[in-house]
């Protein structure tokens, strides 16, 4: 082509970050590519968003759209008319969505519509469960895109049932394992476990004493799902939960404000606060979790991308929920389902301090390339085929 391909790639929220910084970095070696990053602005907090972006080394993003919270429909809609003005000023000739945030869809949408091609990094990953928003999010954005990056077999087999050409699909692996292999060392040389656990105190302690804690001696915790933190039952199940491994060691919770918000809701304060070993801090950048993720001795999680993490790490992982979209961490993985069943998840905690948890192994491709495969397809089938891509003519792309 006489002239550079433009890449836009969308983030939102935290876990869009560790998928697009490989792909930066990948799509920045090849000279024929200008990639830019549209921030949409769903996770809007230095908290939830800047530290990232400066631990994944990110640059700035080229665009900021600013649109905060809302309803599933309000964001969404937001999103979508902020978009399209993206759209027409830079008239790109792809977009890359991750994931499976409000964001991921409104962008697939708005692209579509204007016959713009679109690549949906971890596509076809299904848990089954349409109560999940993230579940309707995946799928409407899988049929509209028109290159399908793939993390784990699960997810070819199920867009083939689901009518996908195979042309339109690729297992390249899973960009977040790259971030993950590119950021490991650094990540080791955080400090957050001596501030969490100095010796002398610590201000962000809720309850119990106060000492440095080993590798290997704690339980890190991560829950964000509507399901499991706006219920107040299941609030108080996963405080059945807690009391129930607290004897085990130390309880680390990055807290979610939205969580936070709704303990206090439910006059659950004082119970968290009455928990024996529970710390809860607020949300962390990437490195210091990443340190706390390597150094844990198990993680309870309903977070998708820890489960992968944790399968990668060889941590033992518990996922409190009924059904993942990720079967390969429980297929060769260290991940184990549990719901919220107290006595389960108190169970497998044991068993764990005790020692025992079944093998696992490394998934297929999960070897720190993902990002260079993604743009190695992306780049040839564009100089290949130089011309806009759209639904129609999607199946002359890759013949």
């Amino acid at each position: 082509m006489n002239r550079k391909l433009k890449f836009i790639s969308v983030v939102g929220a935290r876990p869009n970050f560790m998928k697009v910084a490989p792909l930066h970095r990948a799509f920045s070696k090849i000279e024929s590519i200008e990639h830019l990053i549209v921030h949409t602005g769903q996770h809007y907090d230095n908290n939830m968003s800047k530290v990232f972006f400066d631990d994944l080394e990110l640059p700035k993003p080229d665009v900021y759209l600013g649109v905060g919270s809302g309803t599933h429909a309000e964001q969404t809609a937001k999103v979508m008319v902020e978009f399209e003005k993206v759209l027409a000023k830079e008239r790109p000739d792809l977009i890359i969505v991750v994931g499976d945030v409000n964001s991921t869809v409104a962008c697939s949408l708005t692209a579509s519509k204007l016959l713009i091609p679109v690549a949906h990094v971890e596509a076809g990953l299904r848990s089954f469960d349409r109560t999940m928003p993230e579940e309707i999010n995946r799928m409407v954005t899988d049929v509209l895109s028109d290159f399908l990056f793939v993390t784990e077999e699960s997810g070819v087999v199920n867009l083939k049932h689901e009518g996908i050409s195979e042309k339109k699909i690729f297992l390249v692996g899973d960009v977040m394992i790259d971030s993950l292999m590119m950021y490991r060392e650094k990540a080791k040389k955080s400090a957050i476990s001596y501030q969490l656990f100095p010796q002398t105190g610590s201000s962000t302690a809720i309850s119990g004493q106060q000492s440095e804690v080993s590798p290997r001696s704690y339980t890190l915790v991560t829950l964000h799902r509507p399901s499991n933190v706006d219920e107040k039952k299941n609030m108080e199940t996963i405080l059945k939960i807690f009391k129930g491994i607290e004897g085990l060691g130390k309880i680390v919770f990055p807290i979610h404000p939205r969580t936070r918000k709704r303990i206090e809701e439910f006059g659950l304060s004082s119970q968290f606060a009455g928990v024996k070993n529970l710390v809860l801090v607020d949300p962390l950048g990437y490195l210091d979790f990443l340190n706390l993720m390597m150094d844990a001795r198990i993680i309870l999680t309903d977070s998708g991308g820890i489960q992968e993490e944790s399968t990668f790490l060889n941590v033992p992982c518990i996922t409190m929920r009924e059904n993942t979209e990720r079967p390969v961490t429980i297929e060769v993985g260290t991940n184990v389902l549990a719901g919220l069943s107290v006595n389960k998840v108190v169970s497998l905690a044991e068993e764990c301090y005790a020692g025992k948890w079944k093998k696992s192994s490394v998934p297929e491709l999960w070897d720190g390339k993902a990002a260079e495969r993604i743009a190695e397809v992306l780049h040839n089938s564009f100089e290949e085929h130089p011309f806009v891509v759209s639904q129609k003519n999607t199946e002359e792309l890759n013949p």
